[in-house]
């Protein structure tokens, strides 16, 4: 009676309004077969894919203990009915079996309709109760294609594999990054989730990397799944190494500097390369390599220093550079060097094409007025000594340079009239 109850409620609800909380607390669920046809019910009213999949998350975390949060932990009902079950283990592992493969089969087909996190809760269950292969490898699918939202905690699911030594399932977490990986070299992942990716690894590899049970080979898988533009810096995957070093001291000198290969120096900041530079664990070759790769970084610096030495800042002190520059920075910064050359070529040449002209005027505005002050003088001696003074006035206003003194103008007016007395006092 109470499952007719929840039917006919169904076409009460619009599906604007539907709730979880509201629709799946009631003990009539708790029955798988009713769930998925209630569920079918749902989703033929055109109820949005979100929706559906925290309807399903909520339905599960109730009725799965195991599905809860760890955060979350279990609630006091839950403890309960887990704890008073008076059904065998073995049943109870293979109600939880059906129970996780009837909620893989109902999961909506968009691919982020359930969060990441629930879904590797949700294999974290199926590989303890041993789900068929197909069912894993659908949640692993779907876990790969949200990889970047995981939380390291979630995925740091434990081997329930009696052939694997590990405490931590590794060959998992390398299946889950390579078909992520393989995402990013399609195009259907950003270079931001690649990059969240590899700080998601490094962290895993550092918790994973404290396991005696490791071995090299799984270590350097997952280490090298990513590609080497994954990580913006090495610091993360240089800390998991110096981790697994430490917890696996009996290494040989020859795996270390195959570790150390992994690690590009030059994505090093400051702290580590430090602490790499000091490290008794690293060969000695590795930190020949960093202190190398310091003292470049520092020949960089002192190179960008003096190339722009003749900027300075608005308080007057030279801008100089704080960090290791990346090779996208450095690109950039030559592209505006490689302008500001182009832009101080060009004013270069129009200064000289102007300097040019104003010579080539200079030139012709001297020229014509020698020319000029010739004439007049020439003109002066035809035409007689009364007329020179006038003539001589006439081309210094004209000329405008080499003007005479008065006391100059006057010996000169003399010399002119000596010859005129001269000739009234031999006549």
């Amino acid at each position: 009676m109470k499952k007719q109850g929840c039917e006919e409620s169904l076409p009460e609800r619009s599906p604007s309004h539907l709730s979880s909380e509201c629709w799946f607390d009631d003990a009539c669920i708790l029955d798988m077969d009713y769930f998925v046809k209630t569920l079918s019910g749902i989703k033929q009213k055109g109820v949005r894919a979100d929706l559906v999949g925290s309807i399903i998350t909520h339905y599960a975390s109730k009725w799965l203990p195991d599905i809860s949060s760890a955060e979350n932990g279990l609630t006091q009902q839950q403890f309960e009915s887990s704890t008073a079950s008076p059904e065998s283990v073995t049943a109870s592992w293979m109600k939880k079996r059906f129970f996780v493969e009837t909620l893989v089969g109902v999961l909506p087909p968009e691919k982020d309709s359930i969060p990441c996190n629930f879904l590797l809760r949700l294999l974290r269950v199926a590989n303890m109760v041993g789900v068929e292969a197909s069912y894993r490898q659908e949640l692993e699918k779907r876990i790969s294609w949200q990889l970047d939202q995981a939380a390291i905690n979630e995925l740091m699911i434990p081997s329930f594999s009696h052939t694997c030594g590990t405490l931590l399932d590794v060959e998992l977490v390398i299946r889950l990054v390579k078909r992520f990986v393989s995402l990013d070299h399609e195009g259907a992942k950003t270079g931001a989730a690649l990059v969240k990716v590899a700080k998601l690894v490094d962290c895993y590899l550092a918790e994973a990397a404290m396991d005696a049970n490791l071995s090299l080979s799984e270590f350097v898988a997952l280490a090298g799944a990513l590609p080497s533009h994954a990580r913006a810096t090495d610091d993360g995957l240089y800390r998991a190494i110096d981790t697994y070093l430490k917890a696996h001291p009996s290494v040989s000198k020859q795996e270390r500097k195959g570790l150390c290969k992994l690690i590009d120096s030059r994505k090093l900041t400051p702290e580590a390369s430090l602490h790499a530079a000091q490290n008794e664990r690293f060969p000695v070759r590795a930190v020949i390599q960093v202190l190398f790769s310091e003292q470049t970084k520092l020949n960089r610096h002192m190179d960008w220093s003096s190339s722009f030495s003749s900027l300075r800042s608005p308080n007057g002190r030279f801008d100089q550079p704080t960090r290791c520059l990346s090779k996208r920075e450095m690109n950039v910064q030559q592209m505006e060097i490689k302008k500001l050359k182009e832009e101080v070529y060009r004013l270069q040449s129009q200064c000289n094409a102007m300097q040019m002209q104003m010579e080539r005027m200079s030139e012709k505005k001297s020229g014509r007025s020698f020319f000029k002050w010739k004439k007049l003088g020439m003109a002066a001696f035809s035409k007689g000594t009364g007329e020179v003074e006038d003539d001589q006035e006439e081309g210094e206003r004209e000329v405008g340079f080499g003007r005479q003194t008065p006391m100059d103008m006057k010996s000169g007016l003399v010399k002119c009239r000596t010859p005129h007395k001269l000739r009234k006092s031999m006549s």
